[in-house]
């Protein structure tokens, strides 16, 4: 175990360091002169991008399964038991005096949790981009389902040509939109493009509000289910398969050291993570609303689907158009983002004791090419992976999110922790276990009785 030096807390504590970061490297000298810190808003924004990604879209199918009334309130709940998970990061990370979400689990568990966790982020992240990207190859040029094809909005506006197809849309964001984000090697310089994202993902907000509220005017929307329907013990827990959908929905921890590193003012953090909770949750629940609301009972566990056919309101077409490239541009912001905390961690379990990434131009540019390869070819070759993915999200995830705050403060090394603190860690551990055991047997269940639930 690496021991900490005064230059540690230096290096962690300055603006002006490498974000890609490691604590046996303090001492070396930024390779960016100049940068004072990142500001609040630019943080609030990384990390609310963070936090906003794919799994957005699944929230109102979760509210169908539970009701108007239990979904909206474990949609809050989720956002609470995820603020004490943070606290928990950052409170235990200053008491032990390390500079990343993996240092502080090396000083709980060793090198091999160590090890572990950043095995979990390389694992989720992957899943993560993998499933954007192919997200964004059925927003551009299509997608099929059950033997029918869903024209994308490049197929619809230029036709069937070789260069609506997939593989070449998905080759042209990659080299002109992905390729020159994902090489910035600060993430505040992503929060402009943060922003945007975040911009997008409220377009969505607004128009499925808008066209919610102008049907329910109209009276042609059905007064929403408030309560599950328990019509037998196969609905009960059908009910379960909702939970991975919520306990993911949140995870952004990989992301919470290489911010608050960056920040001007560090001890802005803990205000910065409750005002992207705050804006993150009321995007959440308002998708979940209105979303419930507009298609009802008819409620895709991908809602983006949705917006496939007419809305029965003027100007349908084009809604649906503006909501898909709006919802494919956000997950374009969001994929560097994410990118930064895979390939960090990436190059940690490969080089754990070379100095840190950003001050090695060969070995950065290798490792992002490399990645973007990997997600490339899986997005576009294998673009079926979501029962794959299931599986390793159900895991990886909730490990990432929950299992491993809690694990920390349990552990509580520097005897810091509160009762609270230990109740929480209990309630977090569980909700982790039970969630990714249903996921899993649901997966299982769904895979050879061929039927699909509500995706994580």
């Amino acid at each position: 175990m690496t021991l900490l030096t005064f230059s540690d807390r230096k290096y962690r504590r300055s603006p002006r360091t490498a974000p890609l970061l490691s604590e046996k490297h303090a001492d070396v000298e930024s390779y960016e002169v100049g940068f004072d810190g990142a500001s609040f808003s630019g943080a609030v924004f990384n990390l609310s991008t963070t936090i906003v990604g794919a799994g957005i879209m699944a929230l109102p199918a979760t509210v169908k399964q539970l009701g108007l009334i239990p979904g909206l309130s474990m949609i809050l709940g989720a956002a609470i038991l995820t603020a004490s998970s943070i606290d928990m990061i950052l409170r235990f990370g200053r008491a032990s005096r390390k500079a990343s979400y993996c240092g502080l689990v090396g000083d709980a568990f060793g090198g091999a949790g160590r090890t572990l966790l950043q095995v979990c982020i390389v694992v989720n992240n992957l899943g993560m981009l993998v499933v954007y990207m192919i997200i964004i190859g059925d927003v551009l040029s299509g997608t099929l389902s059950d033997g029918v094809h869903h024209s994308g909005v490049m197929e619809e506006w230029l036709g069937y040509h070789w260069w609506t197809k997939r593989w070449f849309l998905l080759l042209l964001t990659t080299l002109f939109i992905f390729a020159p984000l994902v090489s910035f090697k600060r993430v505040d310089s992503l929060r402009y493009t943060s922003a945007l994202s975040v911009g997008f993902a409220v377009v969505f907000v607004a128009i499925t509000a808008g066209v919610a509220t102008i049907k329910l005017i109209n009276g042609s929307v059905q007064v929403p289910r408030l309560l599950p329907e328990l019509s037998d013990q196969a609905s009960f827990w059908k009910l379960f398969t909702t939970i991975p959908v919520l306990v993911t929905a949140y995870i952004c921890h990989h992301n919470i050291h290489p911010i608050e590193n960056e920040l001007k003012d560090p001890t802005q953090m803990k205000s910065i993570v409750r005002s992207s909770l705050t804006l993150c949750t009321s995007v959440y629940i308002a998708t979940s609303l209105f979303g419930f609301l507009l298609f009802g009972n008819q409620t895709l566990d991908d809602v983006l689907a949705n917006f496939d056919g007419e809305l029965g309101i003027p100007y349908s077409s084009l809604l649906n158009d503006v909501v898909r490239v709006s919802y494919g541009l956000h997950l374009m912001l969001v994929f560097p983002i994410v990118f930064f905390s895979l390939r960090i961690n990436l190059d940690g379990i490969l080089f754990p004791c070379a100095v840190p990434i950003g001050f090695d131009s060969r070995r950065f540019f290798y490792i992002t090419v490399g990645l973007m390869g990997l997600i490339f070819l899986g997005a576009t070759f294998v673009p079926n992976i979501w029962d794959a993915f299931q599986f390793t999200g159900a895991t990886a995830a909730v490990s990432v999110g929950f299992i491993f705050p809690a694990a920390i403060a349990l552990r509580d090394i520097h005897g810091i922790a509160t009762k609270k603190d230990r109740i929480v860690s209990w309630v977090m551990i569980f909700l982790a276990v039970s969630s990714s055991s249903v996921a899993i047997s649901s997966d299982v269940y769904s895979i050879f009785n061929g039927e699909n639930g509500v995706k994580s």
